[in-house]
C-alpha cells in the first residue's frame, strides 16, 4: 500500500502529465472530435476541472467530518450543460493545477492514519479518504490516452 506521501506526489503529478498531453494544441486541435462519439480535447480538460474540486470537496469533508455524506455527480449532464467548448484550455488546466497544489498541501499535514477516515457516497456507499484519493489520481491517468488517441488521429505528436 503506498504511503500518503507517496499518494500525494502521485496526485500532484497529474497536473503536469495532463499538461504535457495537451502541450502545443491550437484552438482548432482543442474542439475537434477526429474520434467518432468521443468529446473533444477541451471537453476532456473541462471535465477534468469541473470534477477536481467535486473530488477534493469529497476528500475534505473526510478529514474535516465524522462520517460525511457525498453526493454524485453526472457528468454527462455536466458535459451538456457547462459550457466545455466556450472555455479556455489554460485557465481550465490552471484549475487542476491550483486546486491539486492546494490540497496537495492539506495532504502533507496529515498523519498516515488519516487515510482511513470514511465518509458515505450516496450511490457507492462507505469510501475511506485513500480511495478517493486513489479514484482522483487516476482519473487524470483514465483521461489522458483519450486526448492522446486525438492528438494520434489529427495526426499530431504524443
Amino acid at each position: 500500500m503506498p504511503s500518503l506521501a507517496q499518494l500525494t506526489d502521485s496526485y500532484l503529478a497529474g497536473s503536469d502529465l495532463l499538461r504535457r498531453a495537451t502541450d502545443g494544441l491550437t484552438r482548432a486541435q482543442q474542439l475537434a472530435r477526429p474520434v467518432a462519439g468521443k468529446w473533444s480535447t477541451l471537453e476532456v480538460v473541462a471535465h477534468l476541472a469541473d470534477f477536481e474540486p467535486v473530488f477534493v470537496d469529497r476528500m475534505k469533508r473526510i478529514i474535516a467530518l465524522e462520517n460525511p455524506t457525498f453526493f454524485g455527480a453526472d457528468e454527462n449532464l455536466f458535459a451538456a450543460k457547462l459550457a466545455y467548448h466556450e472555455r479556455d484550455l489554460q485557465e481550465e488546466l490552471t484549475i487542476v493545477e491550483a486546486t491539486r497544489r492546494q490540497f496537495a498541501r492539506i495532504l502533507r499535514t496529515l498523519p498516515e492514519s488519516a487515510l482511513q477516515r470514511t465518509g458515505v457516497h450516496n450511490e457507492r456507499g462507505p469510501r475511506t479518504l485513500e480511495q478517493l484519493l486513489t479514484t482522483a489520481i487516476g482519473h487524470i491517468t483514465h483521461h489522458v490516452p483519450f486526448i492522446d488517441e486525438k492528438r494520434n488521429a489529427l495526426g499530431l505528436p504524443n
